[in-house]
């Protein structure tokens, strides 16, 4: 069974006060708490294991190295990717979106190509193309959207021509909630020959993820999105991809053999993976991996879903209260906003009854423009939320709204 209140016990952090307030955390979009298994096993690593992985021929290193490399089985097996070879360790989605976009664009694209991006993009999967852009004179073609905050396909798909040379799409929309049918996006890419990246900071979190079911060619996402450290993220990428592309870095770890007229570089995974990797945070990654795993990614989804569903039917009762995004596949995400007050002083408010809420663009001001706002308030939910957590939510808002 899902006990909500046993798994809370996890999370130190969720016991604080804000402002003489229990502290209500719903920013879990922006970054998700950690639990004590994580913070103990780095804590552990640091005391106890601490050495530079895959250089040195001393115990430590060795043991470190183990440590390392079976976090990359750990996420191999969460994705089910095919091959260890295909898991890059990054600082982040950002850095795993950029590196596919530096690589791909100056190995497979030149001046007048085209890359398929979505309306609902996060600005790394917009901006990370536009330097390609700048450097290579390719150009962006945009996925609009309804007014549910659905992709239109039949428009995707006429996107497609013979100077597309990749999709890159979010799997979750961070702003809308909204899952894109991204199985079914990349089958018809495949169809033109064409391959897709997949952002899926938003979507590992709050469901299972099989790359191969979903036949992703790149995906990427964040460890601190998904209960695991700051500062570490992983790319997949199928292996036949990840050959053909040059390294994005280099440095120590990614050669093979250096001399002043020839470098070599190192195969798979090390070839994208220059200089000392955050090998601590890969072990607090793989740790926050297990901890979701044994709770279930099912359960963790069925619970994120009933309080989005309560949250949402609560929130419609508030006079005043716009929604953004009413699409049939919907996350555990939800931006508003109540009659005319801003949304920066909505956050404000909440934040003075010890709730911690997301305001602003979110990195999307391009969607903002096609919803016709400046920003928005955001509530994401993660695993330990509770329907008291939602219920406090909505009598701060009241709260906030009565002072307007």
């Amino acid at each position: 069974m899902y006990n909500v209140e046993e798994i809370r016990k996890d999370f130190p952090i969720l016991g604080r006060e804000v402002y003489g307030r229990p502290l209500v955390y719903l920013d879990n979009g922006a970054t998700t708490q950690k639990p004590r298994c994580v913070v103990e096993a780095m804590t552990d690593e640091y005391y106890n294991v601490n050495a530079n992985v895959h250089r040195g021929v001393h115990f430590l290193s060795q043991q470190a190295t183990e440590l390392h490399e079976a976090a990359r089985e750990t996420v191999r097996r969460f994705l089910n990717a095919r091959s260890t070879a295909e898991i890059i360790f990054t600082r982040g989605t950002t850095e795993s979106i950029n590196l596919v976009a530096s690589c791909f664009g100056e190995a497979c694209m030149r001046e007048g190509d085209e890359v398929i991006v979505s309306q609902m993009e996060h600005h790394a999967n917009i901006v990370s193309w536009q330097l390609v852009q700048a450097r290579r004179g390719i150009r962006l073609r945009v996925i609009p959207m309804n007014d549910r905050g659905e992709l239109l396909l039949d428009e995707y798909e006429r996107l497609f021509n013979d100077r597309t040379r990749i999709v890159a799409v979010t799997h979750v929309s961070n702003v809308l909630g909204t899952v894109n049918p991204v199985r079914r996006m990349i089958e018809t890419a495949h169809a033109y020959g064409v391959p897709v990246l997949v952002d899926g900071a938003q979507a590992v979190p709050h469901m299972p993820v099989d790359v191969q079911a979903l036949g992703a060619d790149f995906y990427a996402f964040s460890g601190h999105k998904v209960y695991g450290p700051t500062g570490v993220g992983v790319l997949y990428g199928k292996e036949e991809w990840l050959d053909r592309l040059p390294p994005y870095m280099g440095g120590g770890e990614m050669i093979d053999h250096v001399s002043f007229e020839r470098t070599t570089f190192a195969p798979l995974p090390l070839k994208f993976e220059a200089g000392t990797p955050d090998y601590v945070a890969t072990t607090g990654l793989a740790r926050a991996l297990d901890y979701v795993s044994r709770l279930g990614m099912d359960q963790i989804q069925a619970h994120e879903q009933q309080l989005t569903r309560y949250a949402l039917e609560r929130l419609r009762q508030i006079p005043g209260m716009r929604i953004l995004g009413s699409a049939a596949e919907h996350d555990a995400v939800v931006s508003f906003l109540v009659g005319d007050i801003h949304h920066l002083d909505l956050g404000t408010l909440l934040d003075r009854q010890g709730i911690a809420v997301r305001t602003g663009h979110h990195c999307a001001e391009p969607l903002m423009r096609r919803l016709g706002v400046e920003g928005t308030v955001r509530a994401s939910f993660g695993l330990y939320n509770t329907q008291a957590e939602v219920d406090a939510l909505v009598e701060g808002i009241e709260r906030a709204a009565a002072m307007f």
